[in-house]
């Protein structure tokens, strides 16, 4: 029996081919049109269907380059099932180079939206209606905000033996949080729905950071392949198995003034120990960020620039601290990227 067309958005998509589809979204003062432009690969044989979108908050551009890396891949033309592809979902924050809407509102918290809402309430309806609820599989992608970065890891809502757990598992990012659902996230929405869902989170806003980059298009292809979207087998040598984390939180500025860091992205740190100092430009006063916390920094600010009580090191918390340790060590030195012709 043959496989039935994918429809999406009026447009007809047959067995064994691929399109852009053009979503109409909402028009800027000009009167200038804007969509939400979608790939859709649909293979020719019956399987999951995938959502893989990037660009929620508009400043988050590896995520962008992972969509675009994935669709460039060989592995794809041998699909099952069906790829949906969104590079930027949110358009208007993309063209201002903003992680917000032109209202300042956040898109991942304007789940599940409204036609006759807000801006954003509008654009995460239509994107709902049109795009998310046809998805079996998600994987949301992006980055640490301005002046802030992340260490890769994946945040979705596990429970023993899930589809999200599996997926969490193929992706081989060196850092799992069972991270709680946001109210209006992206996340929260296709969660409470039934839909297994991952965050990717890497990499710093408005960068490229190819160590952030190269990973998250292997973690997806990865994916897929646990789905058995694609045929044939990882070729790269096996890391060591991602960790789970229990828990995390934040060490922050002491008191206003300049930041001197002391620990780097994705360091190993102990209870009490010194993270960085923060002085004034005349160093008259200076004090200490202490780590709260055994762990591993997976989030840390780029800005030197602090207010007393600013976020600064996000610090996760694990049972097995070494085998923490171990698998970010073995992620690190496995980052010697080819090509993306190669993916």
């Amino acid at each position: 029996m043959a496989r039935a067309p994918f429809q999406l958005a009026g447009h007809t998509i047959s067995p064994g081919q691929r399109a852009q589809v053009d979503v109409p979204v909402a028009r800027l003062y000009t009167h200038t049109p804007l969509h939400i432009t979608v790939e859709v690969v649909h293979g020719r044989k019956e399987g999951p269907v995938m959502l893989v979108c990037g660009g929620i908050h508009g400043d988050e551009i590896n995520s962008v380059e992972i969509v675009r890396r994935l669709l460039r891949s060989k592995a794809i033309k041998s699909l099952r099932g069906t790829l949906i592809a969104v590079p930027v979902v949110n358009v208007f924050g993309f063209l201002q180079q903003t992680r917000y809407l032109p209202d300042r509102r956040d898109l991942n918290r304007c789940f599940p939206g409204s036609e006759t809402g807000s801006l954003g309430g509008r654009i995460a309806a239509l994107f709902r209606e049109q795009i998310v609820d046809q998805a079996t599989h998600i994987i949301d992608l992006h980055t640490g905000a301005l002046h802030r970065t992340n260490l890769p890891q994946i945040r979705a809502q596990l429970s023993p033996g899930s589809e999200t757990e599996r997926m969490a598992d193929a992706f081989g990012a060196p850092v799992i949080l069972n991270a709680e659902l946001r109210e209006g996230s992206l996340r929260h929405y296709a969660q409470n729905r039934g839909i297994p869902v991952l965050t990717y989170e890497a990499g710093e806003a408005l960068r490229f950071d190819e160590w952030a980059i190269a990973p998250g298009v292997r973690g997806v292809l990865r994916v897929m392949r646990r789905l058995d979207m694609l045929t044939g087998e990882q070729r790269r040598r096996a890391q060591a198995p991602a960790e789970l984390a229990n828990g995390s939180s934040w060490a922050r500025a002491p008191i206003d003034g300049i930041l001197r860091p002391q620990v780097r992205l994705g360091a190993r740190v102990a209870k009490g120990e010194v993270l960085g100092k923060v002085a004034d430009p005349f160093g008259n006063q200076e004090d200490e960020v202490i780590s709260m916390a055994d762990g591993i920094v997976i989030g840390m600010s780029r800005l030197p620039l602090a207010n007393e009580g600013e976020a600064l090191y996000h610090i996760a918390r694990f049972d097995e601290i070494e085998e923490a340790e171990t698998a970010i060590e073995s992620f690190q030195s496995s980052l010697t990227p080819p090509p993306d012709a190669l993916y």
